[in-house]
């Protein structure tokens, strides 16, 4: 790992980044939404740190929509280390094995959001930006990375809001390494397929994590345009749709492929996985499931529907930008 002062610099400036980002985010989440607010909770974790988790729940626009802010530090189980770096087996990453004893050092602080709409032609959206460090354990070396992403679930497809949010992410990520893009949209699109169903849970965007390859000033710099990019990415497109009319077939679509979303977060999303292994908030862990989903007994899907088109831009995943 690099030097104290460095690290310290980048774990401050990096928490100023993310508790910024979450009051603008939240104030222009209410802006839109013209009727609803944020509750905020402050909350301790036991080990060490805490966060504010700001969540909207019955909004005029938004079903849900949750901000949340953690920057948490102590010690955690070998296998919250692995879960962290994405590693199952007992022996995972680096050596973390079940026969290393104690606690490995960690600091981890992140900002993570979703937003659920009423409208079912208004998309779902999800972000999380985090950095992560470990000290020395166990005779595993200090490390460091950042990772996260900001990706797009819609009911139905709509190609120029699809073109906008993923043209948005493209720009950002050419103005930092123009393999980024394409990297990343790939790592999104592998990331955040649900596997017992054989679809991905939406229609993607960016993704990376373990991110390490160059100085930490560059990656934080990606990280921090990525976050700022948030606002214009996504509310454009709920201020476009949440006044489309729908009818009750549509809005049940909407439940089932919220389902799905559930699936996909309570089995196979990291950060749940890592938060649940921690001893985390459990309210800011769950913070990203909507209000209301629904499981039906093999739904009927039209193959020349626009629900069929959607399963399919899921199943096989598009060039958007």
């Amino acid at each position: 790992m690099q030097g104290i002062e460095k690290e310290e610099m980048i774990r401050g400036r990096f928490e100023r980044i993310i508790r910024d980002a979450q009051t603008r985010i939240c104030a222009a989440v209410e802006e839109e939404d013209g009727g609803g607010t944020f509750r905020e909770d402050a909350w301790a974790r036991p080990g060490g740190g805490g966060g504010v988790s700001r969540v909207m729940q019955g909004g005029k626009t938004w079903e849900k929509a949750g901000v949340g802010v953690s920057v948490v530090y102590g010690t955690m189980p070998p296998e919250a280390y692995r879960a962290a770096k994405g590693h199952t087996s007992s022996n995972g990453a680096n050596g973390a094995s079940n026969g290393a004893s104690g606690g490995v050092p960690f600091f981890a602080a992140g900002i993570s959001s979703v937003m659920h709409p009423h409208n079912p032609f208004a998309p779902t959206m999800h972000f999380n930006y985090r950095y992560f460090e470990t000290e020395e354990w166990n005779g595993i070396p200090g490390q460091w990375w950042f990772g996260g992403g900001t990706d797009i679930t819609p009911s139905y497809v709509n190609e120029e809001d699809m073109k906008h949010f993923h043209g948005t992410y493209k720009r950002v990520c050419d103005n930092h390494d123009p393999a980024y893009y394409p990297k990343f949209k790939q790592w999104a699109d592998d990331y955040f397929l649900c596997k017992h169903r054989n679809q991905r849970r939406g229609l993607g965007g960016i993704f990376f994590d373990d991110l390490n390859d160059r100085p930490q000033d560059e990656i934080l710099a990606f990280s921090t345009e990525a976050l700022g990019a948030v606002i214009d990415s996504y509310l454009p497109l709920v201020q476009k749709h949440k006044n489309d009319a729908f009818t009750e077939q549509q809005k049940e679509w909407q439940q089932m492929r919220r389902g799905l979303y559930v699936e996909y977060n309570l089995v196979y999303d990291r950060g749940t996985t890592f938060g649940l292994k921690t001893a985390g908030r459990i309210e800011s862990i769950l913070m990203s499931l909507p209000l209301t989903a629904r499981w039906e007994y093999c739904p009927p899907v039209d193959p020349t529907s626009p629900e069929a088109q959607l399963v399919d831009a899921c199943t096989n995943p598009r060039t958007w930008a």
